[in-house]
């Protein structure tokens, strides 16, 4: 038994993925509003990325920044890579939970309102030359 369970564990680490990535979690933005601005810089490199999210106007322009500066730093901190030889390989926004709101209208009801959060994911790799 102890035997298998080392190599499922040996095999487990052959198959991670050594790619340098961030996750912010909780964020309090739709994340429909998140994924305009990913398309815009997914593919991109870091210091080309963090110039277009420094310039756009967008709400989620600054935590998707952040989530991509810390990528930058897992890699160069963990994995020894260099900041300027990154690009960004997968980037995507999941749904979180949703705060449920009540609004007061008329007659004595309540209409709801959802405050949803999103999960924002940024995946550097290295670029080939």
């Amino acid at each position: 038994m102890a035997k298998n369970m080392k190599l499922k564990t040996q095999r487990i680490e052959e198959n991670k993925d050594r790619r340098a990535k961030a996750i912010a979690r909780y964020i309090r933005i739709s994340p429909y509003k998140v994924r305009v601005v990913l398309d815009n810089i997914r593919g991109k490199s870091v210091n080309d990325a963090v110039a277009i999210l420094e310039n756009t106007s967008k709400a989620g322009a600054l935590p998707i920044k952040k989530v991509v500066l810390s990528a930058a730093a897992n890699a160069e901190h963990n994995l020894g890579m260099n900041k300027d030889d990154l690009k960004i390989a997968a980037c995507y926004a999941d749904q979180g939970p949703t705060l449920k709101r009540m609004r007061p209208v008329g007659h004595g009801r309540g209409y709801r309102i959802l405050k949803r959060t999103s999960h924002i994911t940024v995946v550097l790799d290295v670029i080939e030359k």
